[in-house]
């Protein structure tokens, strides 16, 4: 692998996009409900609840600020080479959405390594490649040998990362590869409802007559009745002996929404508690939220914090020590207006907030005199009843 091209260039040539995969385009839905292709990534995400989950904790790692700590408490802006890891002028957050993307579905997140720093011995470069393409098995050396769609990638250029590892296995468990039959079967009911409305899989209507019709007429009676009423909204008028009655399906029972919400809520357990909740599907329980707070809370405890500290892990391994990197989860909790301003009168009469701090969070320009503490007001005990002390 040559270093000598530029950043970009190197991306571009070593490491080409990988094809769509067919079921995983608009026009890959069939009528084989039995058969659901789960080998490509993209199929599951077919599945609402699937996407949902992935694409909520890929976004919040893609956009809440992380932190870089050449020095204990001391935030730094990143250095120039993380802020764009993969060399391809899309930066950091568009990294970590791909990272959490393949070790949400696949269990594992794979790059290529495309540039070292000498004196650490660590990456500075790292291009996730897609985790269909990526294949590994154990070679006699004892090694594990690679290919990224389908070319050998000696085993040093390789940085591997894994979910849910099992013992006397190199890959993490993958998800959907576990739990296929609950994805597969809700899936095949959203696949069976969209057949059933484009299609139409059943007859709106019976036309009946009271004597026998030979196929001729009944051919022509359908093509009479049908130029009566197609495109009009007048009311048809039958002749004697004719009775027209239409069929009524529930929706429930054409698009199967029951088993829907049943594997939609399973769907989210496969990722981890607290998904169902948030995204208020049926769940048994008597869980309810207080208020936006409390559900950013719940969001940031049991949902995505797990996956933040994975990334946190990763990207500080990549640092000499004691540097690291760590995620601004204040961000993601939105406190009303009076419960935020409490907290910062708080945090300024305790004097672990300075004004100027109070009020950079509020996004406000600093004052000359807001860096130093706030001098804590005195005790009751302090003050004497005739004011003197």
């Amino acid at each position: 692998m040559s270093f000598l091209l530029g950043r970009e260039q190197r991306v571009a040539a070593m490491f080409p996009s990988p094809p769509i995969p067919p079921n995983s385009q608009a026009g890959g839905i069939g009528t084989n409900y039995s058969r659901i292709d789960l080998s490509q990534t993209e199929a599951s995400l077919q599945k609402v609840a699937v996407w949902s989950c992935v694409n909520l904790v890929a976004t919040v790692a893609e956009t809440m600020p992380l932190d870089y700590f050449p020095r204990p408490r001391d935030p730094q802006p990143l250095p120039s080479w993380m802020a764009d890891l993969g060399g391809d002028g899309h930066g950091l957050p568009d990294w970590t959405y791909q990272y959490v993307y393949s070790a949400m579905l696949r269990g594992n997140t794979v790059g290529l390594i495309g540039a070292m720093d000498s004196r650490r011995g660590t990456p500075t470069q790292i291009v996730l490649q897609h985790p269909d393409l990526v294949h590994v098995w154990p070679g006699q050396d004892g090694m594990p040998h690679w290919t990224v769609n389908g070319k050998t990638v000696d085993t040093d250029k390789v940085w591997h990362r894994r979910v849910h590892p099992a013992p006397g296995r190199l890959m993490g468990l993958s998800p959907i590869g576990l739990q296929a039959t609950t994805i597969s079967t809700g899936i095949a009911a959203m696949q069976f409802g969209y057949q059933w409305f484009k299609e139409g899989a059943h007859p709106s209507g019976i036309l009946t007559a009271e004597k026998e019709l030979n196929q001729a007429q009944a051919h022509t009676a359908k093509e009479r009745f049908m130029a009566a009423v197609h495109g009009r909204r007048e009311p048809a008028v039958l002749g004697n002996g004719w009775k027209y009655q239409q069929i009524q399906i529930a929706p429930a029972e054409s698009q199967f929404l029951e088993t829907q919400q049943f594997t939609a809520t399973e769907c989210c357990r496969i990722f981890g508690p607290g998904f169902a909740e948030i995204f208020g599907y049926e769940t048994g329980g008597s869980l309810t939220y207080s208020n936006i707070e409390q559900r950013s809370l719940d969001l940031l405890t049991y949902a995505v914090d797990p996956w933040l500290v994975r990334i946190e892990r990763a990207l500080s391994a990549l640092l000499p020590r004691p540097q690291c990197v760590r995620f601004n989860r204040s961000a993601l909790v939105r406190t009303d207006l009076l419960t935020r301003f409490k907290a910062h009168a708080i945090a300024l009469q305790n004097q672990f907030e300075t004004v100027n701090e109070v009020r950079d969070h509020e996004d406000m320009a600093p004052v000359e005199w807001g860096d130093k503490p706030t001098a804590p007001p005195p005790s009751p005990t302090q003050v004497s009843p005739l004011g003197g002390h």
